[in-house]
């Protein structure tokens, strides 16, 4: 039973009793009324006055007298200006509160038929997960299940960049410097084994540059051109592209150590995917589309080679699709992928997450198909997020300033660690009960303080911050969550069962259902903007307005019997909701804490 859709049916009823005028349901303008005020809805009534030919005042009298003659659900109401704002009869809320508690499905919204794409994660080969990347997972990981729950098909997938200038520089320092090292020999993870090798070609070509700079005094920019490392790069690039025998196994054995470093990352981070895909195996289907465009006139050929895409009429500029030495670009690769993906899937939305530095990219990719012909190019959507910033300021790799996501990963669990023991409240846990609880913990602080931000914006993220019990937190919420649990564990061991007695609510009671039945309205809200920190802030609300209610009233001490059990099952349905509302943002609640 919603109370909004239940308003909004007994408003349109008013109104073509009293004006005899059928209105859509979605005309009816119904909304939470503000705090300030009496009531628990409010109905803005101007919109209504092209057909009650009467004043704001007047019209809100009209129909508030009519629900509270004709709706026994309705307690009472007040006019205030344009506002009619209503209050629902006690009895209403104890059958919303029932009805929710038998609801299993709870927040989940019919099947719509509609299928949605998310692409998230898409790491490049040459270098571990870092702080942006995490955001980058869990932001589209939470839209992927918040659409979901929206009623949607969603296919969640990966595009691992593993091909590129960048992937050879690695392999050309491995082969210089690396002794044969692998995983294995070295003990070290192997996405960072390396991403170790792409740092260590950056340190050989500086030292190279800065030597020809001395030899021949001349500038940085003149002695990178001539610098025969880069050329090397390049030409191992050619070889391929080309599917030179030696080249390519190296490039398999050494992105392989990669991918298994990334699926230990996944794995800890609650992370998986219907289907990867690798553009390695997609940049090829770019290019035919690419060269097919050259055939239809769509994109021009310069003189030395090179393919590109006049985008000046549409207010852009040329972009470039092939190079001269017949090389693919990001873009090419792009195309050849939303392509192949459109013939898998038939998708009706794609969604790429991605950080906002690549909002023109976006845009172009989306021109470029809708020139090629392609309709369904209207489907894309750009999730364009902020970065992450630290209290010290911007992550920079060249400055040694990026978080590793495995580092960071390892550093919340010990903070989690350190923190619950400075509590100490888990003396009676068992060591493996501990270590379980210590990782609930820290990603579960990790997740939340950076789902609770929206995507658009750019973000700070204090490890320490993150971890606080008190506040909007991710372990506040999971305490809460603790908290009822022992409640219920208690009120077991004394049986007593929670239930539905019909017992009379208190104020804060029924405050506290009403927001619970919102929780569907909140997933619908979050859905529409692909924003999970809609959920995340709505946990929070719920988690708190429980503590205060908590604070001030008696629960297992209440005497009176059908109260205490009402009670009892009034915190029971706030724990199942908040299972529900964090599951979406991958996040697990704690039995205790």
């Amino acid at each position: 039973m919603n109370p909004t859709d239940f308003l909004q049916e007994a408003i349109k009823g008013g109104l073509k009793s009293l004006y005899g005028v059928e209105l859509p349901q979605t005309e009816i303008q119904v909304q939470a009324t503000r705090k300030e005020f009496e009531g628990d809805y409010t109905l803005v009534v101007f919109p209504l006055l092209k057909i009650s030919k009467k004043s704001p005042e007047a019209t809100a009298q009209e129909i508030g007298a009519y629900l509270e003659k004709n709706c026994p659900n309705v307690d009472s109401f007040n006019v205030i200006k344009g506002f009619l704002n209503i209050k629902l009869a006690p009895a209403f809320w104890v059958r919303v509160l029932e009805s929710i508690g038998k609801n299993e499905d709870f927040g989940l919204l019919p099947p719509t038929g509609k299928r949605i794409m998310v692409e998230f994660s898409s790491p490049n080969t040459n270098k571990p997960l870092h702080l942006g990347h995490i955001r980058n997972n869990l932001l589209g990981w939470s839209v992927s299940q918040l659409l979901a729950a929206n009623g949607h098909d969603v296919v969640k997938v990966n595009l691992v960049n593993d091909r590129g200038i960048h992937i050879c520089k690695s392999m050309l320092a491995w082969l210089k410097e690396g002794n044969g090292a692998t995983p294995a020999s070295t003990g070290r993870k192997g996405d960072h084994l390396v991403g170790d090798y792409y740092v260590k070609f950056n340190e050989m070509l500086t030292a190279e540059v800065k030597e020809i700079m001395e030899c021949e005094g001349i500038e940085k920019e003149g002695a990178e051109q001539k610098a025969t490392l880069l050329k090397e790069a390049q030409d191992m690039l050619l070889k391929w592209e080309s599917g030179e025998k030696e080249v390519v196994e190296l490039w398999e054995r050494m992105n392989g150590w990669v991918y298994d470093g990334f699926d230990v990352t996944y794995r800890n981070l609650g992370i998986e995917f219907n289907k990867t895909y690798y553009e390695s195996q997609t940049y090829l289907l770019g290019k035919s589309l690419v060269l097919e465009g050259v055939e239809r006139g769509i994109f021009e050929r310069d003189a030395d080679g090179s393919v590109w895409c006049d985008l000046t009429e549409d207010g852009l500029d040329r972009k470039l699709l092939l190079r001269s030495d017949g090389t693919s670009v990001y873009m090419t690769q792009d195309l050849g992928t939303a392509h192949q993906r459109y013939d898998e899937y038939g998708f009706d939305e794609h969604i790429y997450v991605v950080g906002n530095e690549q909002n023109y990219h976006f845009q172009v990719l989306k021109l470029i198909l809708k020139k090629l012909g392609f309709d369904w190019a209207d489907s894309i959507y750009h999730l364009s997020y902020g970065m992450v910033e630290l209290p010290e300021g911007k992550m920079k790799s060249r400055e040694g300033t990026v978080v590793d996501a495995d580092d960071l990963l390892e550093n919340m669990y010990n903070t989690a660690k350190e923190t619950s023991l400075e509590l100490g409240k888990i003396d009676n846990m068992s060591d493996e009960e501990q270590d379980a609880l210590f990782k609930m913990i820290s990603l579960g602080a990790l997740k939340y303080f950076i789902i609770k931000v929206d995507p658009k914006k750019t973000m700070l993220f204090d490890p320490k911050e993150s971890i606080d019990f008190n506040g909007n937190t991710g372990p506040f919420i999971q305490y809460t969550h603790a908290r009822i649990k022992s409640i219920l564990r208690k009120a077991s061991e004394q049986d007593i069962t929670p239930s539905m007695t019909g017992a009379l609510l208190l104020p804060k009671e029924e405050a506290i259902i009403q927001l619970l039945s919102t929780y569907p309205d909140k997933i619908r809200e979050g859905g529409d903007a692909h924003s999970p920190a809609i959920i995340a802030n709505y946990a929070y609300d719920l988690a708190k307005e429980f503590n205060q209610y908590y604070h001030d009233t008696s629960i297992l001490r209440e005497e009176d019997k059908e109260m205490r059990a009402q009670r009892l099952y009034l915190i029971s349905i706030i724990a199942q909701v908040l299972v529900k509302s964090m599951a979406i943002l991958g996040i697990s609640l704690p039995e205790r804490m």
